[in-house]
């Protein structure tokens, strides 16, 4: 069963706009993601690892440039373990079942790592619309999104667990126009934090959240401190007023990573059309077994052959 959520998580979701959903994979699911994460940056831990102060001149309350190093967008050059998580049968699950259809997409996916000592802030509250959108969050389920932040260590406060603003308590105070920026509105921007709530958890814990809620990234403070995660955000098929990645402007990337390893219905998350869709043809199939020599393509094949 690739079904990890309930109904009432879903419905959790969709009302409050975020959801912590614990040690939603397991172990042995992490432990590779974990050890490609290290591969890929464990050679950037900062020399000065504990938290600065505002006496170096740092930025503490604002967003900081820094704290956006070590991030990379799919795919990655690692194992294919990292490279498929966001695209694990029981996110997609939970993906469609919170947007309310059997067909979506994934349109960004992104790896992280903090280091304590890197950068110090703590971002004001914000809306994420602003740059996976160019109008604003829908009210239907089928316009919205869902954002995966998929912890791969232990998330605690002092590892910069997210914090984030349920929906039923940001409407009272800031209403249903969902500003993208509140910088300079001081009055709000504390009475956010006076209800806000912090996304701790286990690795292999989801932190599920969409466009349309405040949250702020906040400083990691224990000393020699890492936090590594993975983003994986969803919408549905046919949505183009959602966007982030336009997954073949990448193709110099190990993208044989997903394809030779992906399973059909994960695939079709990144817009490769299902076995038996008329897309495939026999010069179709040809021509991706000579793009992509060591692809299963035998799904693909037995639909066609079943519909001769």
């Amino acid at each position: 069963m690739s079904d990890r959520h309930t109904a009432a998580q879903v419905a959790e979701w969709r009302r409050e706009g975020a959801i912590l959903l614990d040690q939603f994979l397991s172990p042995e699911e992490i432990e590779p993601c974990f050890e490609d994460m290290r591969a890929l940056y464990g050679d950037r831990t900062p020399d000065v690892s504990e938290t600065r102060t505002d006496d170096h001149g740092t930025q503490v309350g604002t967003f900081s440039y820094d704290q956006f190093r070590n991030n990379e967008d799919m795919p990655f050059n690692c194992s294919p373990a990292l490279n498929l998580i966001g695209l694990h049968p029981a996110l997609i699950a939970m993906a469609k079942a919170a947007l309310g259809t059997d067909d979506v997409r994934l349109y960004q996916s992104h790896t992280w790592a903090k280091y304590t000592g890197t950068a110090d802030y703590e971002q004001p509250f914000h809306c994420d619309f602003k740059n996976h959108t160019l109008t604003v969050p829908s009210e239907e389920p089928l316009g919205r999104t869902i954002n995966f932040m998929i912890y791969l260590t232990d998330v605690t406060e002092d590892h910069g667990a997210i914090s984030y603003v349920p929906l039923s308590d940001s409407d009272p105070i800031t209403g249903p126009k969902r500003a993208m920026f509140l910088d300079t509105d001081v009055e709000t921007q504390h009475r956010l934090q006076q209800v806000e709530r912090r996304g701790v958890g286990k690795a292999g814990s989801i932190f599920a959240y969409g466009i349309d809620v405040y949250h702020r990234g906040m400083n990691l403070t224990v000393p020699d401190g890492c936090r590594y995660t993975l983003t994986a955000s969803y919408k549905a098929a046919g949505n183009d007023m959602i966007g982030w990645s336009a997954w073949p402007h990448s193709f110099m990337k190990p993208w044989h990573l997903i394809i030779n390893n992906g399973d059909p219905e994960q695939l079709a998350c990144l817009g490769i059309p299902r076995p038996g869709d008329p897309f495939w043809t026999p010069l179709t199939l040809a021509r991706a077994a000579q793009r992509w020599p060591d692809w299963d393509l035998a799904p693909y094949r037995e639909a066609i052959a079943v519909s001769a």
